[in-house]
């Protein structure tokens, strides 16, 4: 019986030392993990707005396209100009994150072409948003196409001021013989200057100084999404038609579309009215920036 007795204390006492390792044991593992969440968690950069994109081909109204395409009009067959109006999608290989179209219409008068395209810009870096990644690309579409900083001046603006017939300096400079000397020889340059000799000094439509008129030179947009900016190019010359393209990009959120306005005269000499496609693609731009919001 004392025995018995003897075994049975024993077991009891290396039962209640196996159970106080243990539960000092898993004391101490709660801790250490408790450390380990504390020291390594992060804040995630904020998702972008969108999460899908819009059918590129839809995006564009018949109005809109009836204005900036004018050939559409012309086409005869209802088929082929219902095919004009649906336009080419782009090839993606994910449309929730890239999507386009493209549109050309030959008229009488000219060719058009139009492209829209849409990216939705998503960043891996969880440090830095959608947002950030889309202002990133962004920026670099506007160093690229070397948009200046400001916008050029209006032509009030780059206009001389006349000088005063009363003033005394104005007077003895042009009482003086080398005065006198320029102000011929400006007149002279002057005139023979302008291709058509007239007084009013009419220019060649398809000269370079004609091109892109003052104030609508290359320049940022600042009432469209959260930033934008225009382009206006014109190439060819001499025996080809002048060919102008206009082009306007702009980034809302996480979304960086961009519009391509093109056309070129089917007349040699002729140049397309930069005013005219630079408003109907800003027209469109506007459109497709109220259609993302909405």
């Amino acid at each position: 019986m004392q025995r018995k007795a003897y075994v049975t204390g024993i077991a009891a006492l290396l039962a209640a030392l196996l159970a106080g390792c243990t539960s000092g044991s898993s004391g101490g593992d709660d801790t250490s993990g408790k450390n380990a969440d504390t020291s390594t968690s992060t804040v995630a950069a904020q998702p972008g707005k969108y999460r899908t994109l819009p059918e590129a081909c839809g995006a564009v109204s018949h109005d809109t396209l009836d204005s900036l395409l004018p050939g559409i009009a012309q086409i005869t067959d209802e088929q082929q100009r219902e095919k004009a109006y649906a336009g080419d999608a782009a090839l993606t290989y994910d449309t929730d994150r890239k999507v386009g179209c493209r549109w050309k219409v030959e008229s009488t008068d000219a060719t058009d072409r139009l492209s829209v395209d849409f990216e939705r810009v998503v960043s891996y870096d969880n440090a830095v948003s959608d947002d950030n990644e889309a202002q990133t690309i962004y920026t670099q579409l506007e160093s690229a196409a070397d948009i200046p900083e400001s916008a050029p001046p209006s032509p009030a603006e780059t206009e001389s001021p006349s000088p005063t017939p009363s003033s005394p300096a104005s007077s003895s400079a042009s009482d003086s013989p080398s005065a006198t000397s320029s102000s011929s020889s400006s007149s002279s340059a002057s005139s023979s200057g302008s291709p058509s000799g007239s007084p009013g000094g009419s220019v060649d439509p398809s000269s370079s100084a004609s091109a892109t008129p003052a104030g609508l030179q290359p320049r940022a947009l600042s009432d469209l999404g959260d930033e934008a900016y225009l382009d206006d190019q014109l190439s060819g010359s001499g025996s080809t038609a002048e060919q102008r393209t206009v082009t306007v990009v702009f980034r809302t959120s996480n979304v960086v579309v961009t519009i391509v306005y093109e056309e070129q005269p089917m007349a040699t000499g002729t140049v397309p009215d930069s005013k005219e496609m630079q408003d109907r693609a800003q027209n469109l731009a506007g459109q497709l920036a109220e259609a993302l919001n909405g």
